[in-house]
């Protein structure tokens, strides 16, 4: 034990076996929809549901524990939401692309991710970004997942006429939202340890107690079969032949690779982990990242990247690798105690993911509001990841904009020639996504 204390540099974090392992368990409760939800996008494009659970709880699995052993990082990794979507709904659906080439598209892109993460060339944009930039990622994912579990829980609904509207209080499960929301934030606001994680048990309980969350029928269950996914991938990247298949996979690694470079740079921020503007081993993070996307294209899932969902476990106190080592410990028992992971409904993790949201809006305060050549970007970044439903949208935003508001303030030279490049990239990313 004082072994992995020695390796995780415990001392140095003031945490302990306890704290990191109910740390880990939080993270893992808070993204464990993801086992459910994956299949369930990808299912649409006539992938095998089965394949696609088992293929997303093993490349969650490895992401977490390469994270956690070898960058030391308490941050998750799993198959993104959003882009599974666009894996399912715009290239296999809307293009009416087979998933095979899809999933070979995903494989492709994986494989130069690695190369760019070799040579270094992500982790020179991450050191790129402005500090002031970097406070609005994390505030701006805070938001972001705030939305998320106020809509998930019921509190916040899609309104033709508003947009957005308030939910209804005639639907139990919200009212499941709103109690674990109230337990949660009087656990934080007392400094009870582990409030995240014990708000999120009361809330299941008081579901399964009250009905509202159906009891298991049954508590374990074995893995489903690899073989309808496995290698599908590898075995059809001759069929990326056409313009339109690699503007595919461009989007993929675009996608990917801004979402998980402002994942990182956010949950840096909230754990206090960046020294002088800079994420320490952040190397040896976006390789394990990179190695997880590459693994998961070959067993048959879409992109893996990290997950903002850390942020709860984070939150109650998880600051070294043994974080990320235990959820992907969970991942792995999780492909065989799927009927008990039912009972982790969105209204169980929603009060979570709010409460964490009002910890990350906290890096606002430190943004130079003053400076309007900062502030307009930073603000764009911040509004646009909640309002656009995507962190890479919310960046594209603010790092479009903060070239011409330096410029504009005389200030040109002061913007690195990696953000003047980022500044046509994520113009040409808008418009592939939206126009192309």
């Amino acid at each position: 034990m004082n072994k992995i204390a020695t390796y995780f540099h415990f001392d140095q974090y003031h945490t302990t076996f306890r704290r990191e392992i109910v740390a880990g368990f939080t993270t893992f409760i808070s993204m464990a929809y993801i086992l459910f939800v994956n299949p369930q996008v990808l299912g649409e494009s006539g992938m095998n549901s089965g394949a696609v659970f088992t293929a997303t709880a093993l490349a969650s699995a490895l992401g977490c524990i390469l994270m956690g052993v070898y960058a030391k990082y308490p941050i998750a990794t799993a198959p993104a939401l959003g882009i599974n979507a666009f894996f399912t709904y715009s290239v296999v659906i809307g293009m009416k692309i087979p998933w095979q080439t899809a999933l070979a598209g995903v494989f492709v892109a994986a494989l130069i991710f690695m190369v760019i993460t070799i040579f270094k060339l992500r982790e020179m944009i991450i050191d790129a970004i402005p500090q002031d930039l970097k406070r609005a990622i994390a505030a701006g994912i805070g938001l972001f997942i705030a939305f998320v579990g106020l809509h998930g829980g019921g509190l916040i609904v899609a309104n033709k006429s508003t947009v957005v509207g308030l939910g209804s209080f005639n639907v139990g499960t919200t009212w499941l939202t709103i109690f674990g929301l109230i337990v949660t934030a009087i656990l934080m606001v007392k400094h009870v340890p582990g409030g995240v994680f014990i708000g999120m048990v009361a809330t299941a309980l008081l579901g399964l107690v009250t009905g509202l969350i159906p009891m298991p029928s049954h508590i374990i269950s074995t893995a489903p079969s690899l073989a309808p996914t496995f290698m599908v991938g590898v075995k059809h990247i001759g069929s990326i032949n056409t313009i339109q298949l690699w503007i595919v996979v461009l989007t993929f690694l675009l996608v990917t690779f801004f979402d998980t470079a402002g994942t990182l740079v956010g949950l840096a921020e909230q754990a206090g982990f960046l020294v002088d503007n800079k994420m320490p081993r952040v190397g040896k993070a976006l390789m394990s990242d990179s190695t997880a996307m590459l693994v998961g294209s070959v067993m048959g899932t879409s992109p893996v990247g990290a997950y903002v969902e850390s942020s709860a476990g984070i939150a109650v106190g998880g600051r070294t690798g043994l974080t990320a080592v235990v959820t992907g410990i969970c991942f792995l028992l999780g492909m065989f105690f799927s009927p008990l992971l039912g009972v982790v409904t969105t209204q169980v993790t929603a009060p979570a993911l709010i409460i964490v949201g009002v910890l990350m809006a906290q890096s606002m305060q430190n943004i130079n509001w003053k400076d309007l050549a900062i502030a307009i970007p930073a603000f764009l970044i911040i509004i646009g990841m909640p309002l656009t439903y995507s962190i890479s949208d919310g960046i594209a935003f603010g790092f479009i904009m903060y070239p011409i508001t330096m410029i504009a303030a005389k200030r040109g030279k002061e913007v690195s020639p990696i953000m003047y490049a980022l500044f046509f990239i994520f113009i040409a990313f808008l418009w592939i996504l939206n126009v192309g």
